[in-house]
Parts: C-alpha cells; structure tokens; sequence
C-alpha cells in the first residue's frame, strides 16, 4: 500500500488521470482507508475547479517580454 507521503507526491498525476492502473487502483486504496488523505485529494480537487472559474489574468506586454527574456536565460543556462 502507497504511503501518505507517496500520495502527496502522485497526487498531480492522479488528477491529470496520469497513473497506470496499479497505481492508480493502489492510489485508490489508500485514499479509501486514509481520512487525511481523502480530504487533501478532495481539497486539491476543489482548489482546482475553483481556479479554474477564475479569468486568464492580463500580463502587460512589458512584463510578457521580461518573463520571457528570463527564462530563455535559465533555459539556456540548463
């Protein structure tokens, strides 16, 4: 059976519907029998649907460009 620290871990990928079976069906297992951890996957699924209610945010151009011109630096970095 999958830890409570694992399911944190998989969480994402469980939500993204990212998990092979096994470890999806372990997931689920865990999460059956583990109150704590039912209510961190419920309160993420929450948090998700309610961010995404909310409007694309308005990035002005300037800061657009910034943004950019600093991660093709980090990327050119790796």
């Amino acid at each position: 059976m999958l830890t409570c620290k694992q399911i944190t871990e998989l969480v994402t990928a469980y939500a993204e519907g990212q998990l092979r079976f096994m470890d999806r069906m372990r997931f689920r297992l865990h999460i059956g029998m583990c109150g704590n951890c039912k209510a961190y996957v419920r309160q993420l699924q929450v948090t998700a649907r309610a961010l995404g209610k909310l409007p694309e945010p308005e990035i002005p151009p300037e800061l657009q460009a910034e943004l950019m011109h600093r991660f093709e630096g980090w990327k050119a970095k790796r």
